[in-house]
């Protein structure tokens, strides 16, 4: 999943010099709530930058993050016999 700057196209990761996002827009980009985002930022769980009093975000840090994030499907249990004895 990329992380698209507001009414582009192209990848933000590609840009030349890509946006910094805000919270509200990596919110709606996760489809999750400005409040989520913003206990992952209090528990230092997502990379974001400090620019004065503002917090922001690097769009190619979000996309390596999010790749992080990606959870392996569970191998399935053998629910049937085992052929042992």
């Amino acid at each position: 999943m990329d992380i698209r700057v507001h009414g582009s196209t192209e990848p933000a990761a590609t840009q030349a010099t890509a946006p910094l996002l805000t919270i509200d827009a990596v919110a709606e980009a996760l489809s999750v709530t400005r409040r989520h985002i913003q206990r992952l930022v209090a528990e230092r769980r997502i990379p974001f930058l400090k620019v004065g009093k503002f917090i922001r975000f690097d769009p190619a840090a979000l996309n390596v993050w999010l790749e992080e994030q990606q959870v392996e499907p569970a191998r399935p249990a053998c629910r049937g016999r085992t052929a042992s004895r």
